[in-house]
C-alpha cells in the first residue's frame, strides 16, 4: 500500500509536469522499468524498504539517548522531546533532501538511450597541453577506429615531444595537427572549433579514450533538430589502480547513473563534461567568441568551458541530452593532492557557471527539477553545515547513542545513494567508509573555498614544467604514485 501511494503520487504530480504522461495502471514496477518477475524485482524491493526505513523507523532512532531510561514514559517523552529539538531543522532539511534524491532515483528508471540509424559528418576537436605523449596516441587510436571525418589535435607549440610523436600519423589525412601558443584551453578549444568543417563537432580531452562505438552512438540524438548538445557516460580508466581512482570512479559513476539520465530526459543537462561532448555545428560555431572570452568580476575565465559552452546552447533553445551507450574513459588523479585540487576547480567553475546562468535568467527558462538540481548544487556547503552544526549539538548535549547513530546512518546513507553504483562494482562496499568521509569533504570546506576563492582562474594540475596532469601521467597506471613521482623528477632533471 505504501509502495503503491508514493508511486501513484509521483505519477499524479511529478510525471504530468515533466512533460510525461500518466499511465492507466501505476506501480513501482512499471516507475523503475522491471518487469514483475524475475532476480531484478529486489532493486523494487530495495527501494520499497528504504522509503518505509526513511518514514517511519528514522524517527524512533530520534528518541534514542545513551543516558535514558530506554523505557520511554510520558514524562521522559517530554524531556527528550525537548533535549533534541535542535534536530528538527536538521531532520527538515534531511527529508527534503531524501525525497528529491527518490524522486530523481525513480525518474532515472524510465531514462533509455536514444536508439536510431541517424548518421552525419563528424569533426573531433582535442585540445592537448603538456600531455603525456603514449597517452595522445593511446586515446588518438580510440578515436580514429570509429572513423570520424577528421581529428583536429590543438598542441602547444611547446610540446615537442607530442608534436614529434603525432608525425606517426602524418599519412592519416583525418589527423590535422595545429600547433598552437595556448592561452588556455578556452583559446585552444576555439581555434579547433572555427577549424572544424563538418556537421557535429565532438570536444575531447586529450586524456580521454573511447569505447568502440562511441561516434556512432553519439550522433543518434541529433536526429532531433531541437538537440544542440549530447553528452556521454565517463568512468575513470584502469579504476583499480590507485584508491583515489576509486574514489573518483565512484562519485562520477552516481552521477552518470541517477542523476544525468533524468536531466538528460528533461534535455536540460545543465554541464556536458568536456571529457567527451557532442554538439551541432551551426549552434557551437557562432558562440566561439562567447566561449573564448568570458569574463566574470572582471577577469577573463580559463577554466570551465564546458559548463559555459552548455548554457550557450541551451540559452539559444536547444536541449542538452545524455547518451550513457557512449562512453568514455578518462584520467583521473592518483593523489590525494591532485584529487582535491581537481574538486577545487571544477567546484569554482560550478559556482561561476550556475550563478552566471541564474542571473542572466537562463536557469529559470529551464524545467523546475533542473532549477532545484542547480540550486541544491549550489546549497550544497550550507546544508552540510548543518549536518556538522547538529552532530555538534548532540556532543555538546551528551547525547553520544544518538550522535553515534547518526554517523553510522550517514554511512550507510551514502551506500543507499551509491546503490546503482555498488550495483556495477559491489566490491567497492570496503571503500564506503572513505567515500562518506570524502563527500563531506567535498561538500563543505572545498566547496566552500571553493565559493570563497571562485573567481581566482587557473588549471591547478598542470603546468608549463610538467607532462600531463599531476598524477596523470600514463605511466601512474601501472606503477604506484611514489614511483611516478620519482620517475617524473628524474625525467624533469634529464629534460633540464
Amino acid at each position: 500500500m505504501i509502495r503503491f501511494s508514493i508511486t501513484y503520487w509521483i505519477q499524479t504530480n511529478i510525471v504530468p509536469k515533466l512533460g510525461g504522461t500518466r499511465m492507466n495502471s501505476p506501480s513501482l514496477f512499471s516507475v523503475l522499468n522491471l518487469p514483475r518477475r524475475g532476480l531484478p524485482k529486489r532493486k523494487a524491493i530495495f527501494v520499497s524498504f528504504t522509503i518505509i526505513a526513511i518514514v517511519f523507523i528514522l524517527p524512533f532512532f530520534s528518541l534514542i539517548n545513551s543516558g535514558a531510561d530506554l523505557r520511554i514514559q510520558r514524562d521522559d517523552l517530554e524531556i527528550l522531546l525537548f533535549e533534541i529539538r535542535y534536530l528538527l531543522p536538521f531532520g527538515i532539511v534531511g527529508v527534503i533532501s531524501w525525497v528529491l534524491w527518490i524522486i530523481r532515483f525513480t525518474l532515472s528508471r524510465r531514462y533509455k538511450p536514444i536508439i536510431n540509424d541517424f548518421r552525419t559528418t563528424t569533426s573531433i576537436v582535442v585540445p592537448s597541453y603538456r600531455e603525456d605523449p603514449d597517452m595522445t596516441a593511446r586515446c588518438l587510436e580510440s578515436w580514429l577506429q570509429d572513423d570520424p571525418n577528421e581529428v583536429i589535435i590543438v598542441v602547444d607549440i611547446d610540446d615537442t615531444e607530442v608534436i614529434e610523436k603525432l608525425k606517426e600519423y602524418e599519412q592519416d589525412e583525418r589527423v590535422i595537427v595545429m600547433p598552437f601558443k595556448h592561452s588556455g584551453k578556452r583559446s585552444a578549444l576555439a581555434v579547433g572549433i572555427r577549424a572544424s568543417r563538418y556537421e557535429i563537432v565532438i570536444l575531447c580531452d586529450s586524456d580521454t579514450a573511447w569505447e568502440p562505438g562511441l561516434l556512432h552512438n553519439i550522433q543518434m540524438p541529433f536526429i532531433d533538430p531541437e538537440v544542440g548538445g549530447v553528452g556521454t557516460r565517463q568512468n575513470a580508466v584502469m579504476r583499480e589502480s590507485s584508491v583515489w581512482r576509486v574514489v573518483a570512479d565512484w562519485l562520477v559513476n552516481t552521477r552518470y547513473l541517477d542523476y544525468v539520465p533524468l536531466e538528460g530526459t528533461l534535455g536540460c543537462v545543465p554541464c556536458l563534461s568536456g571529457r567527451t561532448a557532442a554538439y551541432r555545428g551551426d549552434a557551437i560555431r557562432p558562440v566561439v567568441g562567447d566561449l573564448e572570452f568570458e569574463y566574470f568580476m572582471g577577469k577573463l575565465c580559463v577554466a570551465g568551458d564546458d559548463g559555459r559552452l552548455t548554457w550557450l546552447i541551451l540559452k539559444q533553445g536547444y536541449k542538452t541530452v545524455y547518451q550513457s551507450n557512449a562512453r568514455a574513459w578518462s584520467m583521473f588523479p592518483n593523489q590525494l593532492r591532485a584529487f582535491i585540487k581537481q574538486r577545487i576547480r571544477w567546484s569554482r567553475n560550478s559556482y561561476r557557471c550556475y550563478i552566471n546562468a541564474m542571473y542572466r535568467g537562463w536557469l529559470w527558462q529551464q524545467p523546475i527539477m533542473a532549477q532545484i538540481r542547480i540550486i541544491q548544487i549550489l546549497c550544497t556547503p550550507l546544508t552540510t553545515f548543518f549536518v556538522f552544526f547538529y552532530f555538534g549539538m548532540l556532543m555538546m548535549q551528551g547525547l553520544w547513542g544518538l550522535a553515534l547513530f547518526s554517523v553510522v546512518w550517514l554511512i550507510l546513507g551514502r551506500g543507499v545513494r551509491s546503490y546503482s553504483h555498488l550495483r556495477e562494482n559491489p566490491s567497492d562496499i570496503w571503500v564506503l567508509p572513505i567515500v562518506t568521509l570524502v563527500v563531506f569533504t567535498i561538500a563543505l570546506p572545498i566547496k566552500t573555498w571553493a565559493f570563497i576563492s571562485m573567481n581566482k582562474h587557473g588549471w591547478l594540475t598542470r603546468s608549463a614544467d610538467s607532462r600531463g596532469g599531476e598524477g596523470q601521467s600514463e605511466a601512474s597506471l601501472y606503477v604506484s604514485p611514489e614511483a611516478v613521482a620519482v620517475d617524473s623528477n628524474q625525467k624533469l632533471g634529464m629534460a633540464s
